[in-house]
């Protein structure tokens, strides 16, 4: 199967469910503090959905047990919210999907609990940036391996490792749509991106080393050398004048 074009209603619909995502994500992370239990934000997002009249995208996928993933410290995406609680200096990433209308929206934020020390401030800085990159990147007529190479280049540049066996991935009426996008590769290469095409762009920055290991559970994902990770994630729409966020209120 190709990678689906959009059209602008179905786009229109994709906003809808961004912008839910965007406003309970931005109700979670004014819940993270010391003494929170992960298990509690993921209560807080299946109430959020349901007031919101979404369904979440994550809960029951492939049997996934929570509508919420929240990945600490050196874990780096699918954490299962359980019992585990929050402590100063910890940084959390939230990742949360949203289904409206059958359209998906999904993103993701990394946080942190209380003060925490310069080298986390600095990685989640570079992450965030990693995605803006990989955002600028992303227009009618460039190629998909641009946004891989803008994301790569910017990491690596300041001194950071990219997961590789997780990427971002085409979005729409399916969470995972054709195409998946690498967050590293050559410029140039891939498909060229065409408008109404849509896609979750979701750099993954390690402060150690890129290789990754799954927990007991068979869902977290954590940095195999126990060094903090970082996640970033938009879902974006490829317009004639570039990138959309439509993850945003």
């Amino acid at each position: 199967m190709g990678i689906i074009i959009k059209s602008e209603r179905e786009i229109t619909a994709m906003r809808q469910a961004g912008r839910v995502v965007a406003e309970i994500l931005e109700v979670l992370k004014s819940q993270v503090k010391p003494g929170i239990k992960t298990r509690e934000l993921d209560i807080m997002a299946a109430s959020e959905l349901q007031r919101l009249g979404a369904k979440s995208s994550f809960k029951g996928y492939r049997g996934y047990p929570a509508n919420l993933c929240v990945s600490i410290n050196d874990e780096i995406v699918h954490g299962i919210p359980g019992e585990r609680v929050l402590a100063k200096g910890d940084i959390v990433s939230l990742d949360l999907g949203a289904i409206i209308g059958g359209f998906q929206g999904d993103a993701a934020t990394t946080v942190g609990v209380g003060e925490i020390g310069p080298e986390a401030k600095e990685l989640l800085a570079a992450t965030e940036g990693a995605l803006k990159a990989g955002i600028n990147a992303a227009n009618a007529k460039a190629r998909l391996g641009d946004i891989s190479a803008a994301i790569q280049q910017y990491a690596e540049s300041r001194g950071y490792a990219i997961v590789r066996e997780y990427t971002g991935h085409g979005i729409g009426r399916e969470m995972h749509e054709e195409p998946q996008i690498p967050n590293f590769g050559p410029a140039g290469t891939g498909p060229v991106l065409k408008k109404g095409m849509t896609m979750a762009l979701e750099p993954m920055l390690n402060i150690g080393d890129w290789r990754t290991r799954v927990g007991d559970d068979q869902w977290t994902v954590s940095t195999a050398d126990g060094s903090l990770s970082a996640h970033f994630e938009h879902t974006i729409a490829i317009t004639d004048g570039g990138a959309e966020v439509l993850t945003i209120t």
